[in-house]
């Protein structure tokens, strides 16, 4: 279930924070933090573009809602939905990159597969 790790953050910090970097993600197609947002981040995401393989008015509003920017979303029905409607599941990559230099926090890349 999405939304379990409370990442060290009060829930309204949480889920903007997981907002802005599944928007992001979306957006760009790769991100680099934590593993454990990660893997957060990763779950948001699959279930964005699970919403977006079928282009209904209630799945835009449930992405609309979630998602921070209109072209993104626009972007999610227009191109990302239709790429992965053969396939059910498993759009995320996670590659470890090692420790982080100031914290050695374990830091990943996460990218559209």
């Amino acid at each position: 279930m999405p939304g379990t790790r409370k990442l060290g953050r009060a829930s309204d910090h949480r889920k903007a924070m997981l907002r802005g970097m599944v928007t992001y993600l979306l957006e760009t197609g790769k991100l680099e933090t934590t593993v454990t947002r990660a893997k957060e981040v990763r779950s948001m995401t699959e279930k964005m573009i699970t919403l977006s393989k079928d282009a209904t008015l209630a799945n835009k509003r449930q992405v609309l809602a979630y998602v921070t920017k209109e072209d993104v979303a626009k972007k999610l029905f227009d191109e990302i939905g239709p790429k992965y409607a053969d396939k059910n599941g498993g759009y995320c990559r996670i590659i470890k990159t090692g420790p982080r230099r100031g914290d050695a926090a374990e830091m990943c890349i996460i990218e559209l597969v």
